[in-house]
């Protein structure tokens, strides 16, 4: 298979690690230009894009709607042109869903902020760009978004939000744009790296026998944003864990 994004511009937010770092390397391998984004980790963000080379490193909140336009009319005036978004950057806290009390509207509002109010921000502000270039939006959700598990219920919900955004957009910006989402579960990255115990599980519970590597997840991000007849699919990656 040759290079399916030769000449086109992906935005991954969320990308200086992780399975958003993974998705950058996975569309620049496949001839993308990317533009490679955080929130805070502007130095690893930056080594990312360096070590790449045809790509750029832009620093944005997408929490913030001042950072979401600054983002979208930096891609513009830098390339002209946005031809895939990758909707990765998110935030959790780890809170027992048996705890119900911790589960406080601060934190439902700081995750929604992020995973929920942000990611529709930019997708609105970068739809223009994306239905010149019929080109593709992929949300990063989680199993968690279809399951009763996760890190807790407020990032649970937010990921089910997610999910349900990821159809009525499509519904609505088809056929210039197709929107889909990818939805892993137990990832070993960053942010799961002190999970031990639940990785080590995964070896018994789920028909794959581990938890997924960024790449695992990588590799479904960039077929689904190549895909030119899909849209409006929630496509779970959990090694099967999910039939048990």
């Amino acid at each position: 298979m040759g290079a399916r994004f030769d000449g086109k511009v992906v935005l991954v937010t969320g990308s200086s690690s992780g399975i958003g770092e993974a998705a950058a390397r996975a569309f620049h391998a496949e001839g993308a230009t990317v533009v490679v984004n955080s929130s805070r980790s502007v130095e690893a963000g930056r080594a990312v894009a360096a070590s790449l080379g045809r790509a750029t490193y832009l620093q944005a909140d997408i929490a913030d709607p001042d950072d979401c336009r600054r983002l979208v009319d930096d891609v513009r005036t830098t390339f002209g042109r946005l031809d895939v978004l990758i909707n990765n950057a998110g935030t959790t806290r780890v809170i027992p869903h048996h705890d119900l009390d911790a589960a406080t509207d601060d934190a439902f509002r700081e995750i929604f902020e992020v995973n929920v109010f942000g990611t529709f921000r930019l997708t609105r502000l970068a739809m223009p760009l994306l239905r010149d270039s019929n080109g593709s939006v992929v949300n990063v959700t989680s199993l968690a978004g279809v399951r009763p598990t996760g890190s807790s219920i407020p990032y649970a919900a937010s990921k089910a939000a997610l999910n349900h955004l990821t159809a009525l957009v499509a519904n609505v910006t088809g056929p210039a744009v197709r929107v889909n989402a990818v939805a892993p579960g137990l990832v070993r990255t960053p942010w799961t790296s002190d999970w031990g115990p639940l990785h080590d599980a995964m070896a018994d519970r789920a028909p794959m026998g581990r938890s997924a590597e960024p790449d695992d997840v990588a590799r479904v991000i960039v077929d689904v944003a190549a895909a030119e007849y899909m849209t409006g699919q929630v496509v779970v990656v959990d090694g099967g864990l999910g039939l048990r």
